[in-house]
């Protein structure tokens, strides 16, 4: 029923949560004192996710051993920050400048070495500056060679510390080159390392028009081997990348989530990155993880091998009165 789930959360569910339209942000902007309280007031999270010059740097690192060490929180990823910054507006690793391409790169090994040191073994990659707006404005095989070629790189640093690609279709730019479960498969592979795999983030297989399950099981069995590494836990409504509370919308289809993240062994964290800019940050995540719970116990109420059963048996009208019982007795 969750108990055995680890479960996450990025930082910035408990900040004062910013957009284009208010750029201060919502709520309150915290200290990291006050993230890591915050963070730590949840009760189930156990580790959270730190952003490289958001949240951890040369300069705080020893303020963030100690936060980790008053709250027992783990750190659960070190995410190397390749966007915010306006020297990636034109691309990070894919970046026509081998400049900028040799700064991402230098970027995401602090990102490892802070990981190591905080006994953490995972770093997200998202790309999210590595793309194109305009027609005719990027050479797709050269940025498909520095993609490849940075990884590589990243990878052969420390192979002891797993690079998990994180994609999404869009924003900040209106084309990523990786933005699809299936992309990223494809980069994983032509990477071939074994410390390389993927971060699912469930909005962005939304907003790509992807069914969570589907693309889970994809990333743990459409390879040589177990690519799925990381998972994170939202909702939108297939439009945007809104970052909503788990459950908000797709119930059922959260439901084979679960199911298949079971199905393929996934048992690693369970981190929520939702961004609740006008909702009480620990209220919403407190409120996402009694979803996942509560979905998981409506799974094992079903009964595993009745799933099995039904998905040998092709009956849409079955599964349909099956899944319509449990959610309503």
């Amino acid at each position: 029923m969750g108990g055995g789930l680890k479960f996450g959360a990025c930082l910035p569910v408990f900040d004062s949560c910013a957009d284009r339209y208010v750029i201060s942000g919502y709520g309150v902007k915290k200290t990291l004192e006050e993230l890591f309280a915050s963070a730590k007031e949840v009760g189930d999270i156990k580790g959270v996710e730190l952003v490289s010059n958001w949240h951890i740097n040369e300069e705080n690192f020893n303020l963030v051993k100690s936060l980790l060490e008053k709250t027992a929180l783990e750190v659960a990823m070190v995410v190397p920050d390749l966007w915010t910054q306006g020297k990636w507006g034109l691309g990070s690793f894919t970046s026509k400048n081998p400049k900028i391409r040799s700064e991402a790169i230098k970027e995401v090994k602090k990102s490892i070495d802070m990981a190591e040191a905080l006994n953490c073994d995972k770093i997200d990659l998202w790309f999210g500056q590595d793309g194109y707006d305009y027609s005719f404005q990027v050479d797709f095989v050269s940025a498909w060679k520095y993609l490849i070629e940075g990884v590589q790189e990243c990878a052969e640093y420390n192979p002891k510390i797993k690079i998990c690609i994180e994609y999404k279709l869009k924003e900040p730019r209106t084309h990523l080159f990786i933005n699809s479960a299936a992309k990223t498969l494809l980069l994983i592979e032509r990477v071939n390392k074994e410390n390389v795999g993927a971060l699912l983030d469930l909005g962005h297989a939304l907003a790509a028009q992807e069914n969570m399950a589907e693309a889970a099981a994809l990333l743990a069995k459409g390879g040589k081997t177990n690519k799925l590494f990381y998972v994170h836990f939202n909702d939108n409504y297939r439009m945007w990348d809104d970052d909503m509370m788990v459950g908000s919308v797709h119930i059922i289809e959260y439901l084979e989530l679960l199911y298949w993240l079971d199905k393929v062994g996934y048992s690693d964290w369970y981190t929520l990155d939702i961004f609740p800019y006008r909702e009480d940050g620990i209220r919403a995540a407190k409120e996402s993880i009694e979803w996942i719970k509560g979905l998981k116990r409506i799974l094992e109420n079903i009964g595993y091998e009745k799933i099995n059963e039904l998905l040998a048996e092709d009956d849409a009208t079955e599964v349909s009165k099956v899944i319509r019982k449990a959610l309503t007795k």
